[in-house]
């Protein structure tokens, strides 16, 4: 199906929990509190409504959280959603701190590839940024996930200022002896820690500058337009670098994706604050066709982009209420 705008959403995140076991700085507030379970998606609920979007066009689902691997009932979630007809692909976003144990079972029962999040390769730094994970843990969790068949392996650092941009180098260095994709992406203001994210935002011009600073000039790959990942290789590397530049250069003429939160909502734009509540009509009795309509509705008025160059910041939600 296609928006206004002529592009074709297909690609559906899904946020199974709002609950992380990190507490990342630039993600939530370390307070933060969590929405009650029955507030949340049931799982009778959620594939309910992954087959009603698969009627309306979307084919590509990514599950993310909050963090994904703590919801109960993970494994039999992924081969529900595996089942329903119309499904080409189902991936996952995760910290790895769980995946040591998770990532084969999650690879037999239809799970292709994870993307998982890394900021440092120093183990301080990487509890600070966390404030509890534990970097050898999720080191771990990165090779399980390779040796489970579970690629392309995809790795993301969320670049934030006066914590992690001087390791970006080490992180690109990880692609000269791994074919892994290794991804920077620039800090995106959201909610209650916006102001904390604008100021702590590295522009993907000077992560660049970093890295051909070390290795030399970066070699430009092919790009769709729809990976929000622009890709590039180091001389000799045996897998890829990319940047994501939601803030500085953002690319929203070929963005395909929505979002459902975890409470049932369906988010328009990553960036805003536009959604379409599912988890009421659903529980007050709403049909198949009612809810195929709301979701169909939610595509057709789906907004062009976000609106940072002109100051508007979405405040309703946190990034792990979302699920990025």
């Amino acid at each position: 199906m296609n928006d206004s705008y002529g592009r074709n959403i297909h690609y559906l995140r899904i946020s199974l929990t709002d609950r992380c076991n990190f507490r990342c700085v630039y993600c939530m507030p370390a307070d933060i509190q969590f929405a009650p379970h029955a507030h949340l998606l049931q799982d009778d609920e959620l594939i309910r409504l992954v087959r009603l979007a698969v009627d309306v066009g979307f084919d590509r689902v990514r599950l993310t959280g909050g963090e994904p691997t703590v919801r109960p009932n993970l494994i039999n979630i992924i081969a529900g959603i595996a089942a329903i007809p119309g499904i080409k692909e189902i991936a996952m976003t995760t910290n790895a701190l769980k995946l040591e144990k998770l990532a084969e079972p999650l690879a037999r029962v239809g799970l292709k590839r994870v993307n998982i999040s890394i900021d440092t390769l120093d183990a301080e730094r990487f509890h600070k940024i966390t404030r509890l994970g534990k970097l050898d843990q999720v080191w771990r969790g990165i090779l399980a996930a390779e040796r489970a068949g579970l690629e392309p392996l995809k790795l993301n650092s969320v670049v934030v200022r006066n914590y992690n941009e001087d390791d970006i180098v080490d992180l690109a260095r990880l692609t000269l002896d791994h074919a892994w994709d290794m991804r920077f992406i620039e800090l995106m203001p959201l909610g209650s820690i916006a102001d904390f994210q604008m100021d702590a935002v590295v522009p993907v011009a000077e992560m660049k500058l970093r890295i051909e600073s070390a290795f030399g000039a970066l070699e430009p790959i092919d790009w769709d337009g729809h990976n929000p990942a622009r890709p590039y290789r180091l001389r000799g590397g045996r897998g890829t670098i990319g940047f994501i530049s939601s803030v500085t250069d953002p690319f929203c003429a070929g963005c395909d994706r929505m979002r459902l939160s975890a409470d049932g909502h369906l988010r328009l734009c990553l960036l805003r604050d536009d959604e379409v509540d599912l988890l009421t009509p659903l529980r007050a009795g709403a049909s198949d066709d009612d809810l195929r309509a709301l979701i169909a509705r939610g595509v057709t008025n789906k907004p062009w982009g976000h609106g940072l160059a002109q100051n508007v910041i979405a405040g309703s939600r946190v990034m792990s209420q979302i699920g990025g």
